[in-house]
């Protein structure tokens, strides 16, 4: 049982989430352990005395699309907060995002990793170490349809990367076995590299096409400010633009939300957005995420071949920063 000094009484309910720090190499040593980088949605379980509610990293109630894992989950003691990801395992065994935009007819192939415990029977765990909480998890998850454990791996980080490429995974998630869980906080203790570049950026404009848009305007949160990073016009099929332009077409506002615009000159790459090609875009509020990946950040903070990936309905905006930040400053 955890050191009641450490444990006190705690009512069950959400908590705002730990995030990873992206960063450009692994960590390595015997304090950490590492995990598969899952693609799916963050999702925290509450059980209380009545029943077992899920929520977003945005603190969205999600029992009617994913009342199924809710169901699973009944068997946890009351007072008990969970953390993990739902993910959608295609038919080879790999997450396939989309899956869980078919969250109903997919029912069968959609699975709750849980990888933390957070409050137990009303008791918070979250001042004990990560190593302590995971022995916790292990005695209170019983895996069946839809829950299952994230596996942690205690191999060297040379060997996890090797078997990384080998199955050509999307990253890695390390964390300190001593880890305490910050809510709300990216200090590093858990930190997230991938394979291939790639992150979260906000879409705010577009550049208008037959099919709705052409391209988007993207860019991330530097505190309240905007930054601009790219027009990502990859990636795209009809039916990926038809749906996004369905998403943000109701945004459209008159004010261009990114600070850092217009620029003067195109760039090297033609990224630059001037004051001329600012004339084609429409500008929207701020409220949707891309997920995007790309060859490189160049030194002016734009993005070199930047290829669209999907939408992301689980961040929160505010909080789509650039990755890598603090190591290219």
């Amino acid at each position: 049982m955890p050191d009641k000094a450490l444990a006190a009484s705690r009512k069950a309910d959400f908590i705002e989430t730990m995030d990873c720090l992206a960063v450009s190499k692994l960590p390595e040593g015997p304090d950490w352990t590492y995990e598969i980088k899952l693609d799916g949605y963050r999702l925290q379980a509450v059980r209380s005395i009545k029943q077992v509610t899920l929520y977003s990293r945005k603190r969205n109630i999600l029992n009617d699309r994913f009342g199924y894992i809710a169901t699973a989950l009944e068997y946890l003691p009351a007072g008990t907060v969970i953390d993990g990801e739902v993910v959608g395992l295609g038919p080879n065994g790999r997450a396939d995002f989309y899956l869980l935009q078919k969250f109903r007819s997919a029912q069968s192939s959609i699975i709750y990793y849980v990888f933390d415990i957070l409050v137990h029977e009303s008791r918070d765990l979250t001042r004990l170490p990560l190593s302590e909480r995971r022995r916790i998890l292990t005695a209170v998850i019983k895996p069946n349809e839809h829950v299952a454990l994230s596996v942690v791996s205690h191999r060297s980080a040379a060997e996890m990367l090797e078997f990384a490429r080998k199955h050509g995974l999307e990253g890695l998630v390390a964390k300190r076995a001593d880890s305490v869980y910050l809510p709300g906080q990216r200090t590093g203790l858990w930190s997230k590299y991938r394979i291939n570049m790639g992150q979260e950026f906000v879409i705010g404009g577009y550049i208008p096409s037959h099919l709705g848009l052409d391209s988007i305007v993207v860019g991330f949160y530097r505190g309240r400010d905007l930054i601009y990073s790219a027009r990502v016009r990859a990636g795209f099929v009809p039916r990926t633009r038809r749906e996004v332009f369905e998403k943000i077409k109701g945004l459209k506002t008159a004010r261009c939300p990114f600070v850092n615009l217009p620029e003067k000159e195109p760039g090297r790459w033609g990224q630059g957005l001037t004051a001329a090609k600012m004339k084609e875009c429409i500008w929207v509020k701020p409220e949707t995420v891309a997920q995007v990946e790309f060859l490189e950040w160049t030194g002016s903070n734009h993005l070199r071949h930047a290829k669209f990936v999907r939408l992301r309905d689980d961040k929160d905006p505010h909080r789509v920063v650039k990755e890598l930040e603090g190591e290219l400053h």
